[in-house]
């Protein structure tokens, strides 16, 4: 009895002093799982941030300037080349269709990307229905006819097909017309009317934008029980804020390409302190946002609201473009 006691004893003790000893190590495989967990959050919070950082203004493409004074239509063609490069080239790559972190956690810079994404969607059928044709029942550019669905393809596919592959594909489509334009293969009419229709269509982005970002603050209601103005959810103010940076941001480039390219246009119609007007007009709204986040402030008091300085800059692009538009249209 005094054996079987010690023994199972004994056997009780060895079983106590094994769970003992692997107590601790589990104790330090949660820490060190906890820890390597905060490293990768902390790492992509750092690459986040440094994702989330838009383009400024600067020269986009040293081709542009180069390639402006020689041929037609090349520093339009140029820059929506550009443009649809650094979507797809700049740091991080493109966003948008992410379906990992930190891409996955990234708001900002995808609707930034949206913005720009619309103003190549616009050009490039400008291009492909107006300047690239002498007429209306021209045929069309074959090049610029397989770009510009390419383009408008789902911004947020990720696989079969990802976006990327489906806009390198219009890109390299668009770089065809570029070549063959150099060549003399491919035609731009730098006319007016092809001037105005685009301006036309910038001019509808830009109210609908200026329309949202004026929506950061509710209406209210007038005297003759109209309806008022639907107030932007306090979560997607920084949506349309940063949609409507990016779009003014392509709008900057494509402007000045448009300097070039319609330059005997637009002296000819003494337009060019309306264009030049416009081109500041969207350059200041690429100042540096200093505050952390998109502040939503009202009336006077003592929170800026950044919705409404965006929309302020939009709405006098916006009307300049209207004039320069009719200077367009006037014989």
């Amino acid at each position: 009895m005094k054996f079987g006691k010690g023994a199972f004893g004994t056997k009780s003790t060895a079983a106590s002093g094994s769970r003992l000893s692997k107590g601790p190590g589990k104790t330090v495989l949660a820490k060190t799982l906890l820890g390597l967990l905060l490293v990768y959050l902390v790492l992509c919070v750092l690459v986040g941030w440094y994702w989330s950082r838009a383009p400024g203004i600067t020269p986009l493409a040293p081709a542009v300037s180069a390639q402006s004074e020689a041929v037609e239509g090349a520093a339009t063609v140029a820059t929506v080349e550009s443009l649809m490069s650094t979507l797809l080239n700049k740091p991080g790559g493109y966003l948008s269709n992410d379906i990992m972190p930190p891409g996955v956690w990234l708001d900002n810079m995808p609707h930034w990307e949206f913005g720009v994404l619309v103003q190549i969607r616009d050009i490039t059928r400008a291009m492909r229905r107006d300047m690239a044709r002498s007429q209306s029942q021209s045929a069309e550019d074959e090049d610029l006819a397989r770009a510009e669905p390419l383009f408008h393809f789902d911004n947020k596919s990720w696989i079969m097909p990802a976006t990327e592959s489906e806009y390198s594909d219009g890109l390299k489509a668009l770089n065809a017309y570029a070549g063959r334009l150099h060549t003399g293969d491919a035609d731009f009419y730098a006319r007016a009317d092809n001037l105005g229709s685009w301006l036309g269509d910038v001019s509808t982005r830009l109210g609908s934008l200026s329309q949202g970002l004026s929506a950061s603050v509710g209406q209210a209601p007038v005297t003759d029980g109209s309806r008022p103005r639907e107030q932007t959810p306090w979560l997607e103010i920084d949506d349309v804020f940063y949609e409507a940076r990016g779009s003014a941001w392509a709008l900057v480039y494509l402007l000045r390409a448009v300097e070039v390219d319609f330059a005997d246009i637009i002296a000819k119609k003494n337009a060019q302190a309306s264009l030049q007007q416009i081109i500041r007009e969207l350059e200041a709204t690429q100042e540096p946002l200093w505050s952390p986040m998109v502040l939503n402030g009202g009336g006077f008091g003592l929170l800026a609201n950044h919705s409404l300085v965006m929309a302020n800059y939009l709405s006098r692009a916006n009307a300049a473009l209207i004039d320069l538009r009719r200077l367009m249209e006037q014989g």
